[in-house]
């Protein structure tokens, strides 16, 4: 690992104006690093540009206040001379920056921690055991000069592993996940529930109506050992929500006594059935979320499918019985 942070700090020195993209549909580890990663660099002196193709979701957007990320026009590309992908192994998963970069010979490099990266990277710090890409950015600043944290580093980088960790709770967290959260909290002088507060605790009654409704939908699958919830364009209309507004759903399927899997399908995209996949088992929803063009983690992953619902459902249930 440190060879890849090293390599990192040499190679960098060659170029001088950054762009620093985030995965769409952005989560807080994805705007977290980013935020981190722009403020260091910043700091160092070079150039630097946030971008992402998708709105912040609301409980992210006062990390816009220490570093803006802006939806990029394919121009926008143009002034960088390096670009470096956080939270995401796949040039798919940030939008229009795929199709910009496409034939041309532009260094692209890449900072995540999910597995089976795919090779189009020219230089990678890719380590799947790391809880989350504020870890390894961390990391990153620490290598370089411990000087350079600050409040704003700290509070997005303790923000995403926060966040990608279920609050310190996934098999993810060693001890030295928990070292460096005790760090940045010293390093920012800031308490948890300030954080916490922004990102939990700000629901509006809409937000309890759409999961009330979600909640009723819940279907157990082989002996209980399978929970799928659904989320539909008609619910989020009567309750005047929107898709950010389903953040962190599937936990209350797979919190149910018994179940080893739990899966979200959201129904209100006009290209098919987005779908959340969550483990607490042996079971390596990774491997199932593949089968429908999708990928993540052992215990959290994402797919797709081209729907209609209730064949989704089936198709998603069918694949994961396959593990059970």
């Amino acid at each position: 690992m440190a060879t890849m942070f090293s390599e990192f700090q040499e190679k960098i020195k060659n170029y001088s104006n950054i762009g620093i993209l985030s995965h769409i549909r952005p989560d807080g580890d994805c705007i977290g690093s980013q935020v981190a990663l722009s403020l260091w660099l910043k700091k160092k002196g070079y150039e630097v540009r946030a971008f992402n193709d998708d709105d912040i979701p609301g409980n992210l957007q006062w990390m816009l206040d220490f570093f803006p990320v802006v939806k990029p026009g394919f121009h926008d590309f143009d002034s960088c001379d390096l670009f470096i992908c956080l939270d995401g192994n796949s040039l798919p998963r940030f939008g229009v920056f795929e199709e910009w970069v496409k034939g041309k010979q532009l260094p692209v490099w890449m900072i995540d921690h999910h597995p089976d990266p795919q090779d189009h990277f020219h230089l990678s710090v890719s380590v799947e055991i790391a809880s989350s890409t504020c870890e390894l950015v961390y990391n990153l600043i620490s290598v370089d000069d411990v000087t350079l944290f600050d409040e704003q580093i700290a509070k997005a980088l303790y923000t995403g592993i926060i966040t990608d960790t279920g609050s310190l709770q996934f098999e993810s967290v060693t001890a030295e996940t928990v070292e460096i959260v005790a760090h940045l909290l010293r390093i920012g002088q800031f308490t948890p529930n300030e954080i916490i507060e922004i990102i939990y605790s700000n629901k509006s009654i809409g937000q309890l109506n759409l999961l009330s409704k979600a909640l009723e939908t819940i279907r157990m699958y082989e002996n209980n050992q399978i929970a799928v919830m659904c989320v539909t364009k008609e619910m989020l209309e009567s309750t005047h929500t929107s898709p950010a507004d389903t953040e962190g759903f599937v936990t209350y399927p797979l919190s149910i006594d018994g179940v080893k899997a739990a899966v979200l399908l959201k129904d209100f995209f006009d290209d098919g059935v987005r779908i959340s996949l969550r483990s607490r088992s042996s079971i390596d929803v990774n491997i199932w979320a593949r089968e429908l063009q999708g990928g993540g983690h052992k215990k959290a992953a994402g797919a797709w499918h081209k729907g209609p619902l209730d064949e989704a459902i089936n198709d998603v249930v069918k694949i994961g019985i396959k593990q059970l």
